[in-house]
């Protein structure tokens, strides 16, 4: 790999950048180019991209793929899927593809199909309710454990088994836990443990804690191995606890690319089989396009070529996905821990200092909720943050009128954006709620947007689980292109490491009191806790 900075053409998109990039307007874009639309849309399965209201033209993208040439890009792209040990610090391949890989298609490809057939098994007979009993199931996980197949069963909720109801647990505060179990009968329940190892401190404590509960509801110790099940691959330190059913997965899945794997047991136990494999399919015709597609026309890759160019030239800090579906509602949190512990990272392969910006904040809400809430900074604020709009054509409910409602506000936002008011335009309009003694010009100011603020759409005919497994493969796909561009690791997450340790060092200070060695905050924070 060749980091990007060291190139040649990103000597020549930085020159670009000043010359044309930084004066961009959008406006004037699309006036001197009337097929501008056609020329920066993009289809790939299951997924219409329209990124024509973006800050780029055909000579931006030019230096762009020249980059991506440079660095290699597609070539380490083709050792990931080869199962090369790409993520160098852990020595490990990265294939989360083979997990959605069709039989005999992918690497692992009998352990990985084993392990599916007898989840799907397992499902199958828990979703029989009248023979099971079971009526709740708990997910107990947190991260990529808890983040991905939560986000799956809000998005597919018309998938769901009518008769039974999804919980997901991931916080070590103990409000969370709470709040799920007052609503549950023990021998209605099933909870899933979701750790590899058996060992993560917040998933274990809730874990323990169901338990403890689950006893205190008269049940016995036998009864555990029907009602607790485990995605792990420490089956002994499972079997201690009391289950022994355990769907096990592989040190080359990582926890933010596992919802297609044995974690995926809740996703596969609300929607049922067939429904899971579908999003399987879904994300491997995604991945096909990503491997196959020339670069002109390979939308994970113009994805992740467009956020170098926004981070590391345009200097936008930030980036906003509004889902105009409430499905997606926990979608941006998934995208959260997808991007910003993937490529979170100040260090290059080599372990060197980059002198460069990586990943932005990726945050957002779905539409229509997120206008009334932060799309006022958006249109307005002082920083420019690049908004993601995605839209679904049909919607799963009959309620018609609505849904055109919404798809209009969706449209009406990312056209706002674009376009702005002039002050003199809003010179020209009532504004009903306006001060009657405040000067017109300075109520103008108050009420002109200054435009040319960029946004994506992406259009999915509708949210089913092949369209949500393309999505989130896409956004995969994505983050692996600009992180091989700025030349970190992508799949490893030495940062969350740190804080672990440091609270098993202070966890029992809180019992003696001992605050000796540590720092004047913390130990004054923790003798007023712990108080």
């Amino acid at each position: 790999m060749i980091r990007c900075d060291t190139t040649t053409a990103w000597a020549a998109l930085r020159g670009h950048f000043e010359a044309h990039g930084r004066v961009f307007d959008l406006r004037e874009a699309f006036i001197r180019d009337t097929e501008r639309t056609q020329g920066l849309t993009w289809s790939a399965p299951e997924i219409h991209a329209d990124l024509s209201k973006n800050l780029i033209d055909t000579a931006t993208l030019h230096f762009l793929h020249d980059l991506a040439r440079e660095c290699g890009v597609e070539q380490h792209r083709d050792a990931m899927f080869r199962g090369q040990p790409i993520n160098v610090t852990e020595g490990r391949a990265v294939l989360h593809t083979a997990l959605r890989a069709p039989r005999g298609a992918g690497p692992f490809s009998d352990e990985v199909h084993d392990v599916l057939d007898a989840m799907f098994a397992y499902a199958e007979r828990v979703r029989d309710t009248a023979a099971s009993g079971i009526r709740h199931v708990v997910n107990i996980g947190i991260g990529g454990s808890d983040l991905g197949p939560q986000m799956a069963v809000v998005a597919l909720e018309p998938f769901v088994h009518p008769a039974l109801t999804m919980h997901f647990v991931s916080n070590v505060d103990g409000h969370d836990l709470a709040r799920v179990l007052r609503r549950l009968k023990a021998e209605e329940t099933l909870f899933i443990v979701a750790s590899k190892t058996f060992t993560t401190q917040e998933t274990m404590a809730n874990a323990m804690a169901a338990r403890a509960w689950f006893l205190a509801q008269g049940m016995k110790e036998a009864d555990i191995a029907k009602h607790f099940v485990a995605t792990t691959t420490n089956i002994k330190a499972a079997a201690q606890f009391g289950i022994d059913t355990t769907f096990g997965f592989w040190d080359w899945v990582g926890g933010r690319y596992s919802l297609w794997s044995a974690i995926g047991l809740p996703i596969a136990l609300a929607i049922g089989a067939a429904p899971f494999r579908s999003l399987l399919e879904g994300a491997h015709a995604m991945d096909r396009h990503f491997a196959e597609a020339p670069l002109s026309c390979n939308l994970p890759l113009q994805l992740g070529l467009l956020d170098v160019w926004y981070r590391n030239f345009h200097g936008f800090t930030s980036r906003s996905v509004a889902p105009y579906h409430q499905g997606l509602a926990r979608f941006p949190a998934y995208l959260q821990q997808l991007e910003m512990e993937s490529n979170g990272k100040r260090v290059d392969m080599a372990g060197e200092p980059v002198p460069f910006a990586t990943s932005p904040v990726v945050w957002g809400e779905p539409g229509t909720n997120g206008q009334h809430a932060y799309f006022q900074m958006l249109h307005q604020g002082t920083d420019v943050v690049p908004v993601e709009f995605i839209a679904v054509r049909t919607p799963s409910h009959g309620l018609a009128d609505q849904h055109t409602k919404l798809l209009a506000n969706c449209l009406a936002q990312s056209q706002a954006l674009m376009l702005g008011k002039s002050a003199e335009e809003a010179m020209k309009e009532s504004a009903p709620t306006a001060s009657a003694t405040l000067d017109r010009a300075q109520l103008a100011q108050h009420r002109s947007f200054p435009g040319n603020r960029p946004s994506t759409t992406f259009v999915l005919e509708a949210l089913t689980p092949r369209s949500l497994g393309a999505l989130t493969a896409l956004y995969e796909h994505r983050v692996f292109t600009s992180g091989a561009l700025w030349g970190i690791n992508s799949f490893d997450q030495w940062g969350v490491e740190l804080g672990k340790a440091l609270a098993n060092q202070l966890l029992p200070r809180f019992a003696s009191g001992d605050v000796q060695g540590l720092d004047g905050s913390t130990a004054a924070l923790l003798k007023r806790l712990a108080s």
